[in-house]
């Protein structure tokens, strides 16, 4: 008899409480344990301390007249404030809405206009932008819900704080919204994934079990919070387990991550891959004791096998982990188990996490696949987002009416129920842990006046994993070099969106029907790059 690609996680009970009163019960639990240290702003704050601050903070969001439902916005790289708001926005009942710090006006005036953002909180610059003056470029010409605009780190924040107003916690319900993460599809729009109370508490509670984390971990974690691997896998694991959060630079630092390990004596370290090599191949990653890390999390892109050995062997980590999501799961769906044997590890990413069901089906039928074979990975349970904001449609296209949400990525299930990943059935490219959606770049890039059409695919790349390459038609007597599109691109899209590789061509290859062959572009630049041994290099 065939046996189906089906496998469940382990059914544990789940938690139907807010994001706040978990918060209340680690408070109450662990009150003088550290909760939360930020080493670049040298703070440090116990569970009760974080908890007061929540609810001081919250008082504040009341006082600028947001209520239940209302949206704020937060554009910041990782800080103190960052996670204070998170909590304080569950607590008072408005949702969080996380802007990635690497958007500029093009990207921050969709997500203004689409979100309905009424307050948002960043720094003013940093080494890389001066924000003011991005917000105020996406503003113009705009009529925007936007009406209050704090500047943290100064007397705007401060000043938010001392104009406290009470509110409702008991106004918040676990299936609530709480948190929007703006991804992309193949349509290019980007899209605001709604993340329940319920959803995020209980994913963390997975991963933390995953990892068996416990009060006496310290999570080192340098991965950005305005995405889900910071937001849930750091600080909801943490809430979980009641596990300190150690965030150790504004951005990934190399040096300030495992200067973070040795001085803090951390337990747990995350990262996507690219990351744990920048660390291993650091000049100085001799000078650090990183014996006490017992366990940690790479996600966020395929890991290579080789990768994965040196950050177990060399960086003392015998209980690295794997984990695999997107955004619309909240965002992990399997995890490799801290006591699996390495090679499960390096060539897998793991089993479903509790209370989640996993099926592989054809692409294109839908039909539901046997163990072994390679097909679309659909995932169904309390991790499934409540939809799309504000676009019925899309997310009908990936949910289906059994409530199974359709990744678009492909894998295949082996009979010990374990995954291995095999590829995106979209064309999304994974940049250092970065989704980059082409059809958005594309978009983006068509507005350049001399460019009639142009299309972008991903390169294999030994570092980042994947790189952006855009082939680019020009309009007839038009003229451009590959630096001056750069220049284009700079200060209005991601830094990391900015095509690395330019070929400018007079047509593209296609099928009779007219439709773009991307995947004999992506061959033909493998070829003439000499980038094969880089592509044919096994990931898990």
């Amino acid at each position: 008899m065939v046996r189906l690609s089906y496998a469940c996680g382990a059914v544990v009970p789940l938690l139907e409480k807010t994001i706040s009163q978990a918060l209340h019960d680690a408070a109450a639990k662990f009150p003088d344990r550290d909760a939360l240290v930020v080493l670049h702003q040298n703070i440090r704050l116990k569970w009760r301390e974080l908890d007061a601050e929540a609810t001081r903070v919250a008082r504040g969001l009341a006082g600028l007249g947001l209520r239940p439902g209302d949206r704020a916005g937060i554009w910041a790289s990782n800080c103190a404030e960052w996670v204070l708001l998170q909590h304080a926005a569950a607590r008072s009942g408005v949702v969080l809405v996380n802007v990635n710090p690497a958007y500029r006006s093009y990207e921050l005036r969709y997500v203004l206009r689409k979100s309905r953002i009424r307050a948002l909180f960043l720094h003013e610059k940093d080494a890389r932008a001066s924000y003011r003056d991005i917000l105020e470029e996406s503003r113009t010409g705009e009529t925007l819900e936007l009406e209050h605009v704090v500047w943290l780190g100064t007397d705007s924040w401060e000043a938010m704080l001392a104009g406290g107003a009470d509110f409702s916690e008991r106004t918040a319900q676990p299936h609530d919204v709480a948190n929007i993460q703006y991804t992309s599809g193949t349509t290019g729009s980007p899209k605001g994934v709604m993340l329940t109370h319920h959803n995020l508490l209980n994913n963390g509670m997975g991963m933390a079990m995953g990892l068996n984390a416990t009060e006496q971990d310290r999570i080192c974690a340098p991965v950005p919070l305005y995405h889900c691997f910071g937001s849930v896998i750091g600080s909801m694991v943490s809430l979980s387990s009641g596990a300190t959060l150690i965030l150790p630079s504004p951005q990934f630092d190399a040096r300030a991550t495992l200067e973070a390990v040795h001085n803090e004596r951390a337990t747990a370290l995350y990262g996507v891959p690219t990351m744990f090599i920048a660390q291993l191949t650091h000049p100085e990653f001799d000078r650090f004791d990183l014996t006490s890390l017992r366990t940690g999390v790479m996600a966020g892109a395929p890991c290579p096998i080789e990768t994965m050995r040196r950050v177990v062997e060399r960086m003392h980590v015998p209980e690295l982990t794997i984990v695999y999501g997107q955004t619309e799961t909240s965002p992990g769906l399997t995890m490799s188990a801290a006591d699996d044997p390495l090679e499960l590890r390096v060539t897998t990413v793991g089993k479903p996490l509790p209370n989640t069901e996993i099926q592989i089906v054809d692409p294109r039928s839908g039909t539901h696949l046997p163990i072994g074979e390679s097909g679309e990975l659909c995932a169904r349970g309390y991790m499934v987002m409540k939809g799309y904001d504000q676009d019925q449609a899309a997310t009908e296209a990936v949910i289906d009416s059994e409530g199974w949400l359709h990744t678009g990525d492909l894998a295949a299930m082996r009979p010990d129920h374990y995954f291995s990943f095999k590829g995106r059935a979209k064309d999304t490219i994974i940049r250092g842990g970065e989704n980059i959606y082409p059809r958005e770049v594309e978009e983006f890039l068509h507005t350049h006046p001399a460019i009639a059409d142009v299309y972008v695919v991903g390169l294999p790349d030994a570092k980042l994993g994947e790189t952006v390459l855009a082939w680019i038609q020009l309009e007839p007597a038009a003229t451009a070099t590959e630096e001056e599109i750069r220049n284009f691109c700079r200060g209005k899209i991601a830094y990391f969106k900015i095509p690395q590789f330019i070929r400018f061509v007079d047509s593209f290859p296609m099928t009779v029907t007219k439709k773009v062959q991307k995947f004999l572009m992506r061959e033909q630049e493998i070829r003439e790059r000499g980038l094969e041994d880089v592509a044919r290099e096994a990931t898990a």
